[in-house]
């Protein structure tokens, strides 16, 4: 076994853990960030880039750079329902320097943070690294280990930081408790193709109880069904031929594409969970995004709250992690910054599911417009509240000057 040693090491290279490893090496620690996978190349993620976390871009000297790649803008926010079609939000007038939600493949988004990331010396990806275990002294949880293709690791840290994800591996060898609040629901991702004269605005459509979601991905729209949980079973007995036929109904202008599904092995599935861990953090132990809080696709918020919560770690940690490891304290204050907006979305997820969504599931019936999309769809100016609500979130953090970047 190999060992290595630093000041913190981060279970998962997502938007949280590579959000929290750039900033952290940004602000002088020494950093180690594992991904299990080889590359970021994989697909069936959420891709939107919001407008708060832009503003942490600017806030960066980097939203120029960063908007230089390849993106889609969205400053509207429309949904089909039935036959009608309605506005509900709007981003322009937002407190942001970017007014809109950039479409980017989260692979290009990663790639980026990689990018700022090593120009600093005391940062270090491993690729293909996953972390099995924690490893434990005295009580306190001081490191991780490591498995590569190649070597076993000990990583030795002052603070380690699981950001693995819904399935954490970190989450789970804590022993800290998880809080259920259940999802009715799962999500099947696939692909249909682009073809010149479709719009390029995200597409979201409520017809027969069913829900249907598509975003631009430059030659091919990324599309989700939502559909009941555990239904995929039920889907695939019924074969691809019958899969085809519900796609069908459901996929508007894109109705004529669906022969691009050639069987279900083109077809993904995402267990929806909603949860939370009742404590975060443990003495050297620190969870964040989705291994501290598990999110619905409901609003599409999931990234932009991790890459708060990865703000407000190196916001609180950072001027701390100079000079000593954390205490268990200074963890604390993240979740107490974190958990308040984690809470209020997460309810407003669950009243989503239960109120809307899972009615319409069983009655097999398009839903009436709720009075709060009709307002908006008559009243331009209300659709400012769910563009804020959804583009900037609740209590958005901010780059803190305490965390001016050490010497490249």
């Amino acid at each position: 076994m190999k060992v290595l040693t630093t000041t913190c090491v981060i279970a998962g290279g997502g938007p949280a853990g590579m959000m929290a490893g750039f900033l952290l090496a940004r602000a002088g620690v020494d950093v180690i960030v594992l991904e299990k996978h080889k590359d970021f190349l994989r697909d069936f993620r959420g891709d939107t880039i919001h407008p708060s976390t832009l503003e942490l871009m600017h806030e960066l000297g980097l939203l120029e750079k960063f908007l230089a790649r390849k993106h889609t803008e969205v400053r509207e926010i429309s949904v089909e329902i039935g036959k009608e079609a309605f506005t509900v939000g709007d981003f322009t007038h937002l407190p942001t320097h970017s007014k809109f939600m950039a479409l980017m493949p989260q692979w290009d988004f990663l790639d980026f943070l990689l990018s700022e990331a090593e120009h600093f010396p005391n940062f270090r990806l491993m690729m293909q690294a996953e972390a099995t275990d924690l490893l434990a002294q005295s009580g306190r949880i001081a490191g991780v280990v490591c498995e590569t293709p190649d070597e076993i690791y000990q990583i030795n840290a002052g603070l380690t930081i699981g950001a693995d994800g819904r399935h954490s591996t970190v989450r789970a060898k804590s022993n800290l408790k998880v809080r259920e609040f259940g999802a009715p629901f799962d999500v099947l991702w696939m692909r249909l193709p682009f073809q010149q004269g479709d719009p390029t605005e995200p597409v979201a459509r409520f017809l027969g109880g069913d829900f249907f979601i598509m975003l631009y991905r430059g030659d091919y729209w990324q599309c989700a069904m939502v559909i009941p949980k555990g239904a995929f079973a039920v889907l695939k007995a019924e074969g691809i031929t019958g899969f085809r036929a519900k796609l069908r109904t459901v996929a508007g202008f894109a109705r004529d594409r669906v022969e691009a599904i050639e069987s279900f092995d083109d077809v993904k599935v995402l267990d929806v969970r909603v949860d939370r861990l009742e404590q975060w953090a443990r003495r050297g132990l620190l969870c964040i995004g989705d291994a501290a809080h598990a999110m619905s696709p409901v609003g599409g918020v999931g990234i932009n709250l991790a890459i708060q919560d990865a703000v407000a770690t190196a916001n609180i940690l950072g001027p701390i992690m100079r000079n000593r490891a954390p205490k268990l304290s200074d963890l604390q204050k993240i979740q107490r910054r974190r958990e308040w907006p984690t809470k209020v979305i997460q309810w407003f997820q669950v009243q989503v599911q239960n109120r809307i969504l899972v009615p319409n599931f069983r009655a097999r019936q398009t839903p009436k417009p709720p009075l709060v999309i009709r307002m908006a769809n008559q009243f331009p100016f209300l659709r400012r509240i769910p563009a804020r609500f959804i583009g900037v979130g609740v209590r958005p953090e901010h780059i803190s000057k305490e965390i001016e970047p050490a010497q490249k």
